[in-house]
């Protein structure tokens, strides 16, 4: 076998080794960029932004005991559509961050695991200390034809918060914009 076939079939075996290395790579950053999405859409009260995240068919299922589960991104929408307006009407903003500590990826799913953290921020006028609140999560999301990822399914419950605080980075999983702790003059809202 001549040097040059040699080195081909060395270059081509390297470079089939590699691409699902590669494509891993690509599906993580893609399920990461939803949580971005998530801090953008909480950031701006946007639901239009949460509508881009979510499957046709995807189910939310709330910590709220007294909540059922809600089916259909339709239907997810309008939860945000309202919580973001109660926050709107309060003059307040909202900001969430995500800490996610393992992720299990097949070839068109993968599932999350991991803990948010939700800072409420009253209007300036209402005297009332910022607070938080944090939760643990787990997401599935799903690799559609088109080959962007949604979640198909989205649930949650509360935690304390030094879970969140305490979340180690996991290589190529999202790990937020790390909000610092608030300080002992700052009210916590631990529910």
């Amino acid at each position: 076998m001549s040097l040059i076939k040699v080195i081909l079939v060395g270059l081509f075996s390297f470079l089939y080794m590699i691409q699902p290395a590669m494509a891993l790579s690509e599906d993580n950053k893609a399920i990461n960029q939803l949580y971005t999405q998530f801090a953008q859409a909480f950031n701006q009260l946007d639901a239009g932004i949460v509508e881009n995240i979510y499957a046709e068919d995807a189910c939310y299922v709330p910590e709220n005991q007294s909540k059922g589960i809600t089916m259909g991104r339709d239907n997810i929408i309008a939860v945000y559509k309202t919580f973001f307006g109660k926050i709107k009407h309060k003059e307040a903003r909202i900001e969430v961050d995500f800490r996610v500590v393992e992720r299990q990826m097949e070839t068109n799913n993968a599932t999350d695991v991991g803990y948010y953290l939700i800072r409420f921020h009253p209007a300036k006028d209402a005297e009332e200390p910022i607070s938080e609140f944090a939760g643990k999560f787990v997401n599935v999301s799903k690799k559609n034809a088109d080959g962007k990822w949604y979640l198909t399914v989205d649930t949650n419950n509360r935690s304390e918060t030094p879970f969140y605080y305490n979340a180690k980075p996991s290589p190529d999983l999202y790990y937020g914009r790390q909000f610092s702790p608030l300080t002992a003059e700052i009210h916590v809202e631990q529910h």
